[in-house]
């Protein structure tokens, strides 16, 4: 069995082991992909005083003028708090994030409403950007000497059982070889990595699309000021679509348009966009404004979203997938970038028990899997409750029980408080749910009983 990653400590600092004899035990890791979770597992191996080889097939994103791919803001909670805390980066994120205190609700007829996330202990989500984001964990791997970043190194092949990788570089012909004795896939959904494992034998694999697509808009400021209340999620749910926005450090929002291609098929011309936001969405559509609209809805096709789940997460001592390479999820949870985050975390901490790298690896897929396909599910199942069930009494309802719960009973954690503002498995999450409403259905079912008995006795009494 192959040695655990060792790290070592000199005042205070973690610093690459390897002298006085311990090269052997120093291992090269490889990263491939160098996007949130890429960029904080890196700081993480690093740390424990690893060599670790950061690759991005794409240019660094703090020379980039335009950054490909999906610019989606992010909704930082609990979890991910909890991983940048762990490298001493959580402060520094938050100076500039903006707090959403719960979801505002649009209505058809421009009217709103507020739902508060946590009205007990007032804890909130963080909108912050991608970008910068990725440059914050990008310049803390800067500072360690034992990180070597390289950008536009696109993997092309890889052989996980020898540890060998072939990058390619733009307008270089030849390919550039590299070796590791660890490989790690932080490459997104389509992850070059975890095609390697699909071809090993035990490697289990699914993947969903599912029959909405999105758009990305944008409600610009106005004379240096946001248009709408910053501190909220805003939401226009419309049962079978809907439309999010989350404030921006420049004062904007980017606005998320998700419905059935079906949908979006019906809209073909200009006349048919302004008539389908004057029904749909009239009190965004001034603030968006009718040309920036037309100019942003037609400028490219409706994206795709997929949902993945895998298993194992491992190959060996000799490769490892984390984040959405793992276990890729509709956005409609905001737990993408967190479960992902989360996933270094619980790594860091197998790996710290210094077993034998391949027993911590099988570890962490063994304690990892389960969640993973119940954020996965959950995401699924909050894209329906934030279109449809956000506008139901019913819905308000739970959210006024749960929250009254919460306060006469600490140990009642409503679902979406366990999910965003905890750290407790997302499998209990759910196990925590299913318990509660059952519990829920029997005091129902009491009350609902003792209702008709004391009608009946009442009736009785009355008339006979």
């Amino acid at each position: 069995m192959s040695q655990g990653i060792i790290s070592q400590e000199v005042n205070g600092r973690q610093e690459p082991s390897g002298t006085s004899g311990e090269e052997g035990l120093r291992r090269r890791v490889a990263i491939v992909g160098a996007g949130l979770v890429g960029s904080l597992a890196a700081l993480n191996f690093a740390r424990m005083g690893n060599r670790v080889d950061l690759y991005e097939y794409r240019e660094d994103i703090r020379q980039a003028l335009v950054v490909q791919g999906r610019s989606i803001n992010l909704a930082l909670s609990q979890r991910g708090r909890k991983a940048l805390a762990a490298v001493g980066l959580e402060q520094k994120v938050l100076a500039t994030a903006i707090p959403m205190r719960g979801r505002m609700l649009h209505d058809v007829r421009g009217n709103t409403s507020v739902v508060l996330y946590d009205p007990t202990t007032n804890q909130c989500l963080y909108s912050v950007g991608r970008r910068q984001l990725n440059e914050v964990l990008l310049d803390a791997c800067d500072k360690l000497p034992n990180i070597r970043c390289h950008f536009e190194h696109k993997l092309t092949s890889a052989n996980l059982k020898e540890g060998s990788m072939e990058f390619r570089r733009p307008g270089v012909e030849e390919a550039i070889a590299a070796n590791a004795d660890l490989i790690v896939g932080c490459d997104g959904a389509f992850s070059s990595v975890r095609q390697q494992l699909v071809r090993l034998p035990g490697f289990n694999y699914s993947q969903e699309y599912i029959e909405t697509g999105y758009l990305e808009l944008c409600i610009p400021s106005k004379a240096g000021d946001f248009q709408m209340p910053a501190n909220y999620l805003h939401i226009w749910p419309r049962i079978s679509f809907m439309m999010i926005a989350l404030p921006n450090q420049d004062k904007s929002f980017t606005v998320t348009l998700s419905m059935p291609f079906e949908v979006f098929a019906q809209i073909q011309n200009q006349n048919d966009l302004l008539d389908f936001f004057k029904l749909n969405f009239q009190d965004a559509l001034p603030l968006i404004g009718e040309q920036q609209l037309i100019k942003d809805f037609f400028k490219t096709r409706p994206q795709h979203l997929v949902s993945i789940k895998c298993r194992p997460y491992h190959y060996a001592d000799k490769a490892l997938i984390l984040g959405d390479a793992a276990h890729a999820m509709v956005p409609y949870y905001g737990q993408g970038m967190n479960a992902g985050m989360e996933d270094v975390t619980l790594l860091t901490g197998i790996l710290a028990q210094q077993l034998p790298l391949d027993e911590a690896l099988a570890e962490f897929t063994e304690s990892r899997w389960r969640d993973a396909f119940a954020i996965c599910d959950l995401a699924m199942y909050n894209y329906l409750e934030m279109r449809d069930l956000t506008k139901r009494w019913s819905f308000r309802f739970r959210k006024w029980l749960d929250t009254l719960l919460f306060r006469l009973f600490p140990g009642w954690i409503p679902l979406y408080n366990s999910v965003s503002f905890s750290s407790m498995p997302y499998s209990q999450c759910i196990a925590n749910r299913k318990w509660q409403d059952q519990l829920l259905k029997r005091v129902y079912g009491v009350t609902l009983f003792s209702l008709l008995m004391g009608g009946s006795a009442v009736y009785a009494k009355r008339f006979f």
